[in-house]
């Protein structure tokens, strides 16, 4: 069967299996909309938080950087689970015990206050708004590629599958719907992952294939790597980091916290039944993301390797990378590059015209490798890669089989449309729940609030969706800066309002717009998005009048202190919460029938 009917097959049992689900499962009350009765299994909600979790930036756009980045793409990985386990440990347990459907709800009852949870809705709205433009760019791209249509196309596609199972399911049929996704995209990533592994490692374990010998070498794999890419004048994998050390550091922090923040997947614990299986869940949750976090470090290095393999022959063969036969000849090009050339997303310019496509970084500071391409008559590097299609094209780059392409297709598509999903079913609840209801219309009726919040999630997916087709920024890089914003705004609130009992309204409120709007005037002081193009890190916008050099995406984590700092001043200036504000945070945090150790007997 031919690829393009394959993956016709693949991609539209996928969608009729999310819509089935969603028709099971549609929500007929309030509680199932917004937090799906409450009734989920541990196991169940641990798969569905990690489709939540797991979006086109972790699926797509995560190996790419990493492939990109080297060693520096690591702080992704330690970002995004260390936060993934900040929020199960500290947060998620605390928030579940309060029994609110949403973050919102839980800042404006803390704080005693319905300005504070409309403050909170304004910060949920951007960090979420900003969060789902990487999701629908990463639709896009998918189905630019595999669909062969337009990215804008893809776009409208999407918007009307996530329209028909979250509008019409809520919580309830999302839940169900991103138990199906995970399923999905795990075996769509780990599945070629394993066939590359055995490819260049001959090991089944992409984990251990990363560190084992490069086939028929006695060089181990990231050896092998380092060597040629270093050779062709790119930073050594293993070692170069991006921008500061310090930098490095506030990235990850960033990303830590913000996703502690990230209301989209707190709400996830809201739908089980008790603390003990918010806790469960989040266990569950934690082992199925690691079985891609671990993978992708494999799949970054391997896809890059497999990439300069396929435009170099020598990399394979042996001998001078910089050989006149060693760099492919245009017209023998492999498929997979015509086919990803009209996505706009791969590009061959020929710069000297010999008709072959050279590979390499012509920036470089290396005199020996500058030398050797002065030498062999290259003018320059010819390809551009686009981070975002490492995932997506790692298996035709290694010419696996039809299905597992078509797989892939299916996982990328997953991947995008879960996390959109959790982001809509926030801005929704954010806008019906805790706005309309919580602020505008207490009164409103049950069935008013639930058409309320459809509607609400309907126009939440054409905004999405303006903002997918208008994007500032390739994927991962508009996601750092949903983190950032949530790490700085949400993030603080939550941590004082749970473990801090005399934190009153006016601190709260004044951190968060703090926190909010300094993060918010960096971002766009300095144009937002560092860039990278082919594999080249090219540098971080802001340059030397940067503060300290930290770049927009890790300054989430300058705004999170900015708003401790600003919360706590206020508070001393201004009166306590009241008795039973304090007992209730009281309650919260510590678990029903303890008492004080004292030490008597």
């Amino acid at each position: 069967m031919e690829l393009q009917t394959t993956i016709y097959i693949f991609v539209g049992l996928s969608f009729a299996l999310y819509l089935g689900i969603a028709v099971w499962a549609r929500a007929g009350s309030t509680s199932e909309f917004y937090a799906a009765g409450g009734s989920v299994h541990p196991i169940t909600n641990g798969m569905a938080t990690a489709a939540d979790w797991m979006s086109a930036a972790s699926f797509i756009s995560m190996a790419g950087l990493i492939a990109n980045m080297g060693y520096g793409g690591g702080l992704f990985l330690m970002g995004w689970t260390g936060g993934y386990v900040l929020l199960a440990m500290l947060l998620a347990p605390y928030l579940r015990k309060f029994g609110k459907f949403t973050v919102p709800q839980f800042i404006g009852d803390r704080f005693y206050s319905k300005s504070a949870s409309t403050i909170a809705v304004m910060c949920l709205l951007v960090a979420s708004l900003t969060y789902i433009i990487g999701q629908m760019t990463g639709v896009g791209i998918a189905f630019a590629r595999f669909l062969g249509v337009s990215s804008d196309t893809g776009i409208y596609v999407g918007m009307a599958i996530v329209f028909a199972y979250a509008v019409f399911g809520g919580m309830k049929g999302i839940t169900y719907t991103q138990v199906a996704q995970y399923i999905v995209l795990i075996l769509a990533y780990t599945v070629p992952a394993v066939f590359i592994s055995l490819q260049l490692a001959g090991n089944p374990f992409p984990q251990l294939g990363l560190g084992g010998t490069y086939t028929g070498t006695d060089m181990s794999l990231l050896a092998k790597l380092d060597q040629v890419v270093t050779d062709l004048g790119f930073g050594k994998y293993t070692t170069q980091l991006p921008g500061s050390t310090l930098n490095m550091f506030m990235y990850t922090m960033s990303l830590m916290i913000g996703t502690a923040g990230l209301p989209h997947v707190i709400m996830r614990f809201f739908t089980v039944p008790s603390v003990k299986d918010a806790r469960s869940s989040a266990g569950w949750a934690l082992v199925f993301i690691a079985i891609l976090y671990t993978t992708a470090p494999a799949v970054g290095a391997m896809a890059k390797l497999n990439l300069h393999a396929t435009v170099n022959t020598a990399v394979k063969a042996g001998g001078d990378l910089y050989a006149p036969e060693a760099s492919i000849k245009n017209e023998d090009r492999p498929d997979w590059m015509k086919r990803w050339e009209k996505t706009g997303l791969l590009k061959f310019t020929d710069k000297n015209g010999d008709g072959r496509i050279q590979y390499y970084n012509d920036k470089t500071k290396n005199e020996v490798a500058k030398g050797k391409a002065e030498a062999a008559g290259w003018k320059g590097n010819e390809l551009d890669v686009n981070a975002d299609i490492i995932v997506l094209a790692n298996p035709e780059i290694a010419l696996l089989p039809n299905w597992v392409i078509a797989l892939v297709a299916a996982g990328g598509l997953a991947a995008a449309l879960s996390t959109a999903a959790g982001l809509l079913m926030a801005i929704s609840s954010a806008v019906s729940h805790d706005l309309i209801k919580g602020v505008f219309n207490p009164n409103i009726s049950e069935k008013n609030e639930l058409l309320a919040g459809k509607v609400s999630m309907a126009v939440a997916i054409v905004v999405a969706g303006y903002l997918g087709l208008n994007p500032p920024g390739f994927a991962a890089g508009t996601v750092a800066l949903a983190f950032g914003i949530a790490a700085s705004s949400l993030f603080p609130a939550i941590m004082m309002g749970i473990f801090s009992k005399k934190m009153n309204k006016e601190g709260a409120m004044a951190g968060m717009l703090a926190g909010l709007f300094i993060t918010l005037f960096y971002v766009f002081a300095h144009k937002g998005l560092f860039f990278i193009k082919g594999t080249e890190y090219l540098g971080l916008i802001g340059g030397a009048n940067s503060f300290f050099g930290i770049t927009p995406e890790a300054f989430g984590a300058v705004g999170a202190m900015v708003n401790f700092a600003v919360a706590f001043l206020v508070d001393k200036v201004t009166k306590e919460p009241p008795e039973h504000i304090q007992a209730m945070v009281e309650s919260v945090r510590i678990p029903r029938g303890s008492s004080q150790v004292t030490g008597a007997h």
